[in-house]
């Protein structure tokens, strides 16, 4: 079963703070997709399995960036 969800992330504001993004929620694992928005302040992620808001978090702290909320 495969899960697709959009999260707001705070703090990016250009292509390169997409890329860090990506990478770093890239390497969870069952992560197969993901596509930040510098722009709308948004990172959303496909995978395999239910994401874990808490390693999606990790994720994007680790990358410079904070996490501010999950939509449906």
């Amino acid at each position: 079963m495969s899960s697709t969800v959009t999260y707001s992330v705070s703090g990016m504001s250009c292509g390169h703070c997409e890329k860090s993004v990506s990478a770093e929620v890239a390497g969870l694992p069952g992560v197969t997709d993901v596509a930040a928005d510098a722009k709308a302040g948004t990172v959303t992620i496909s995978s395999q399995a239910p994401l874990d808001d808490e390693q999606i978090r990790a994720a994007v702290d680790e990358a410079g960036y904070e996490l501010v909320g999950r939509s449906a």
